[in-house]
């Protein structure tokens, strides 16, 4: 009889890592290459320099991009460029991963903006839109094929966003728009074939991508979170939050954080991710849009370079305590410009990036949140260390990965105490069994790992 016992479980990563995954500094770069064919020059301390590099120097470790279907609205805008289409995200694509930038892509599902007030079918898909598995198969195809291009270009995402702000529901004719009531039977059959497209797409990649269920405002996420599960969606990794005290007070800052408590409780092993905020640094406006944020939080006010930034850190500090995974601060390049807006000349949001008005990064100001000592390794070095594989090691002469949130992707090997490597491949969505029943008793090592998290358990084969 052979007898197992585990001598070790160690679980290494490095400090960078830590930093890298364990907690998201991000920011919606989506407006980059707009602006920059608009004329913009990003620049510190008054030298130009490529606007990624800015933020990665700064600490931003995740850029999130939006995705429209159709944009051919912009046709009618400036030179007819089109931006937010998949050419578009492409390139941002390409750029946050040459900064080793994680990236987030938000398929807004619509050809416009979507948002709790407006979640519009693509014009491709409104004549089958009250056909559900009709629909249902546009959506998954439309997923799928997008995704595939991308993994085909080695731009494959971390991350993918289901729909934007989706308190309305995704994919709405225009009438149900208006006189709109959400039909959850309809919703989930929608969100999970969306889903499925990701993870056959990560099936076939074996790339692990984490999907995003994207909500509007702390205080209304519980609620559609429990009714995502109760209607049978769950097969996602993170629960993302739209917060701006503008337009979600009273919610203070601390009780957003009691919230993502609540939600890390009730649903283990979902992340929280603060998908969206922003703070503005002035009143002032400089160009013909009308700007959409105007209101502070009275303990940081007057909009200021250094309250954007206090707001900022405050925040930062409640998601970091109550273990959510990140930040990501909306649309800090969106700088004026000459170019145009479906609305007015410039920017509608120039006042809250973190450049001033000659598109010079603020310093001191909002992007030193980024930057600021959180104290994360050690504050997170237990949650990362429970996360992902774990195992158990049996007396019957094998060992179980125990895959907790049923990624694929993930490689193991077995070793000898020799060095020499007698097993090896690549988990699937479930648990894993191996045993070296057919090798020489002594010590072997079992190895887990995703890039350079590595999960490692050591343990005696006995004759």
């Amino acid at each position: 009889m052979r007898l197992f016992f585990q001598l070790t479980f160690l679980l290494s990563l490095s400090t960078s890592v830590l930093l890298a995954q364990d907690f998201y500094f991000g920011a919606d770069q989506s407006y980059v290459n707009e602006m920059e064919d608009c004329g913009a020059v990003f620049k510190e301390n008054n030298v130009a320099k490529d606007v990624y590099s800015i933020y990665g120097d700064h600490g931003c470790n995740l850029v999130r991009l939006r995705l429209w279907h159709t944009p051919n609205w912009y046709d009618d805008l400036n030179e007819g460029r089109r931006y937010s289409d998949l050419a578009d995200v492409k390139k941002s694509i390409a750029r946050a991963k040459a900064s080793d930038m994680a990236v987030l892509l938000d398929f807004h599902l619509s050809d416009n903006w979507a948002d709790p007030s407006k979640q519009l079918v693509p014009a491709a898909w409104l004549s089958v839109v009250d056909n559900l598995p009709l629909l249902q198969d546009s959506l998954y195809n439309y997923i799928h094929t997008t995704l595939s291009e991308l993994a085909a270009e080695n731009l494959l995402p971390e991350m993918v966003q289901i729909g934007n702000e989706t308190n309305r529901g995704i994919l709405l004719s225009p009438e149900d728009n208006q006189t709109w009531t959400l039909d959850w039977e309809r919703n989930a059959a929608l969100f999970n074939k969306a889903i499925k497209a990701v993870r056959d797409v990560e099936e076939s990649e074996q790339e692990e991508i984490q999907v995003v269920l994207h909500l509007a405002g702390p205080a209304e996420t519980e609620w559609y979170v429990e009714n995502f599960v109760a209607n049978a969606v769950t097969d996602f990794d993170i629960i993302g939050i739209s917060y701006y005290w503008a337009w979600h007070k009273p919610t203070t800052i601390p009780q957003t954080g009691t919230i993502i408590e609540d939600l890390r409780t009730k649903y283990p092993g979902k992340e929280v991710l603060i998908v969206e905020t922003g703070y503005i640094w002035t009143q002032e406006s400089a160009d013909n849009a009308n700007n959409i944020i105007s209101e502070v939080h009275p303990d940081f006010s007057p909009a200021s370079p250094t309250n954007q930034r206090d707001w900022l850190i405050e925040l930062t500090k409640e998601v970091i305590d109550k273990e959510g995974l990140g930040v990501i601060y909306w649309e800090p390049s969106w700088v004026s410009t000459p170019c145009s807006t479906q609305w007015g000349q410039g920017s509608h949001q120039e006042h809250a990036t973190f450049f001033d008005f000659d598109d010079n990064l603020l310093l001191p100001g909002g992007i030193e949140w980024m930057e600021y000592d959180y104290g994360l390794v050690s504050n997170t070095t237990q949650v990362s260390e429970e996360k992902a594989i774990d195992f158990e090691v049996r007396s019957d002469g094998s060992v179980e990965v125990i895959n907790k949130f049923g990624k694929p992707g993930w490689t193991y090997s077995i070793v000898d105490s020799l060095g020499r490597a007698v097993q090896q491949g690549t988990l699937g969505r479930g648990n894993l069994e191996v045993n070296v029943r057919n090798e020489p008793p002594g010590h072997y090592t079992l190895t887990v790992g995703k890039g350079q998290q590595i999960y490692t358990v050591s343990f005696i084969n006995l004759k």
